[in-house]
């Protein structure tokens, strides 16, 4: 089992930056690639970001390319999004999972964490 915990979510006015964080307890961390989803009102749970189990493999969804940075610290059992230029369209609820694998789908992840709300304004 591993337990996974957001935070780092809040309120930002669009143009602005956000550093989310998802601490993890249990298994060993190092053993899971890591992956951050978002789900807002209305909408399916998307795909963020994804990170390898070292760190070296990273992928990033469309919309957020270019203004989302996946890291992790193994030593510290923690993998951050840091967000910059934040949109109104990114207003959802952010989650982290674990998973075996890098995945860029939902199914690809055992353990998920209970989210972190991110609100944007104009």
């Amino acid at each position: 089992q591993v337990q996974l915990v957001e935070s780092g979510g809040g309120l930002v006015q669009a143009g602005g930056s956000l550093r989310l964080s998802c601490a993890a307890s249990g298994r060993s961390f190092s053993n899971y690639a890591m992956g951050w989803f978002r789900q807002a009102p209305g909408k399916e749970r998307e795909f963020v970001a994804a990170i390898g189990r070292i760190g070296l493999s990273k992928y990033y969804g469309d919309y957020v390319k270019g203004r989302c940075t996946i890291s992790r610290d193994n030593a510290e059992n923690t993998v951050y999004l840091q967000m910059n230029s934040l949109k109104p369209e990114d207003t959802a609820v952010y989650y982290c999972a674990a998973g075996s694998y890098a995945s860029l789908s939902l199914l690809g992840y055992d353990y998920w964490g209970q989210g972190t709300q991110v609100t944007v304004s104009s």
